[in-house]
């Protein structure tokens, strides 16, 4: 499975569908309804079975700033073709989030945000962490995780 965080509008649905063709399931009525109220939906890759979770991007200060400072990076020679990834940081903090707001249940989330602390160790940006788990209300779940991750 695979997460895309995307900054989609509703005119975005029937192009992202269609470019996805035959070769995926994804339902336009469950992207539009997404992209509508800041939701998720998934597309299937029919002979795979591997399956891609789109998080569309709100217009919440955090969001905003995700998608301002994602790293580009060139998935072809069209000038169009490069798309701006998340940064670790930011993602460690919107899993944080979603944990809490999950009762702090998913051991999937949790498993999640420790082994990206793991595996990003030094290079991780302490203050864009610390300052976004503050201003999202999950700087103590950030702790936590930091202390599990040693």
């Amino acid at each position: 499975m695979t997460d895309v965080v995307a900054d989609l509008r509703l005119p975005h649905a029937g192009p992202l569908v269609n470019a996805l063709g035959g070769d995926w399931y994804v339902s336009e009525e469950a992207a539009r309804d997404a992209i509508a109220r800041g939701g998720s939906f998934n597309a299937v890759h029919l002979a795979s079975g591997v399956k891609v979770d789109f998080f569309v991007v709100g217009t919440d200060p955090f969001d905003v700033h995700r998608v301002a400072s994602g790293r580009p990076v060139r998935l072809g020679a069209e000038p169009a073709a490069v798309v701006r990834v998340d940064t670790a940081e930011h993602i460690v903090v919107r899993k944080l989030e979603w944990f809490r707001r999950g009762g702090e249940t998913s051991e999937r989330q949790w498993r999640d945000v420790v082994g990206v602390l793991r595996a990003q160790g030094a290079r991780l940006d302490p203050s864009e962490l610390g300052t976004w788990a503050e201003r999202l209300g999950v700087a103590d779940l950030l702790t936590r995780a930091l202390d599990e991750e040693k």
